[in-house]
């Protein structure tokens, strides 16, 4: 339903200073403080029409306040959400247009008491070995809070945006506070241009450029003495998805990383793995299939299939949450221009 700016808005008794309910499906919002009225609008009301068109509701913003016209359930919803972010704004937090949409979809996908400022809180922090970890943007912020919260976490997006780094950070804060017994990492043995058959030594030499990725990032968390240490002693495995089949894993942190190269039966395949009190975050790019033509992605399945179950998160990340080389996220952005001017795309 499109905004409607210059109606008159229906002001109740004593309705300044928060959110007022002024009847079935229908609230209003005063923001008095102008510059937050704005940003939460954005520029031609361009957050606003986003929300409606997320929340299926009709939005009227004029002077100061903001009214909300829908199901009484949605409309609800929507005044918590622009209540929250007026409280970040409030505290100081810059929120881009990107990070509203990110924000709406994401309170509009986790129905439950999802809290944007807890996605914003310190305990998004992980205290590691050799470094706290801070997540940089607020899909990682979102992703941190759901590994720490939620028991199987699916992470897609491209390369560089910090998926399988996070969930190894907060897996080796998991380990090292003695919540779990063991970290498993794990990936397909499928790689572009490549295959297993053709790569010189025995299996073990085979295998192990596959598994360096997940190598230095524990390396980097853990530091070598610790790293070895925890290797020894069976805290740390590192192996190819290929092995998983058959166990089960107690108390144990698991970590599938490039997981767009997963079939179908791999993916199902590991997500029976999942013993008690264990947690699994699944990590991929769905635009980076190596698999043969024709062979469908488990990730890009597990994704619709498994969205909207309880306990089960999935976070999108996108170019912006890009944090290495500043040029990696110009590079994504050029390949995407590409690929779309030739109709590849996903």
């Amino acid at each position: 339903m499109p905004i409607r700016r210059k109606m008159p808005v229906f002001h109740p008794p004593s309705c300044r200073g928060g959110l007022i309910v002024t009847a079935s499906g229908r609230s209003t919002l005063e923001i008095p403080h102008v510059p937050h009225f704005r940003e939460l609008c954005g520029i031609n009301d361009e957050q606003l029409r986003f929300i409606e068109k997320i929340f299926d509701v009709g939005i009227t913003a004029r002077n100061d306040s903001i009214q909300i016209a829908g199901s009484d359930a949605d409309t609800r919803r929507v005044s918590r959400l622009l209540q929250e972010l007026d409280e970040l704004l409030s505290r100081g937090v810059a929120v881009s247009p990107d990070d509203t949409k990110f924000i709406t979809q994401y309170f509009h996908e986790n129905r439950g008491e999802t809290s944007v400022a807890s996605i914003f809180s310190d305990d998004v922090r992980v205290q590691t070995a050799r470094k706290i970890v801070t997540p940089r943007s607020i899909a990682q912020r979102s992703y941190v809070h759901s590994l720490v919260n939620t028991d199987i976490v699916i992470a897609i997006g491209p390369a560089g945006t910090g998926k399988t780094y996070l969930a190894m950070a907060v897996a080796v804060s998991d380990l090292l506070k003695k919540k779990i017994a063991r970290i498993v990492l794990t990936r397909p043995a499928v790689e572009a241009g490549e295959s297993l058959g053709f790569l010189p030594g025995n299996l073990d030499e085979k295998i192990t450029p596959y598994l360096r990725p997940l190598y230095d990032a524990i390396y980097d968390l853990l530091g070598p003495d610790k790293l070895r240490t925890m290797t020894e002693q069976g805290q740390i495995e590192v192996a190819p998805l290929a092995y998983m089949r058959g166990r089960t894993l107690n108390d144990s942190f698991i970590i599938l990383d490039e997981a767009q190269n997963c079939t179908s039966e791999q993916m199902k395949m590991f997500l029976t793995r999942l013993g008690t009190n264990s947690k699994a975050a699944i990590t991929g790019d769905v635009t980076q299939i190596d698999l043969p033509r024709g062979k469908p992605s488990g990730l890009v399945e597990a994704r619709n299939i498994l969205t909207g179950i309880e306990g089960i998160d999935i976070v999108y990340f996108s170019k912006r949450d890009v944090v290495r080389h500043s040029l990696v996220a110009k590079i994504i952005n050029a390949y995407e221009m590409y690929d779309e001017s030739l109709g590849k795309g996903q």
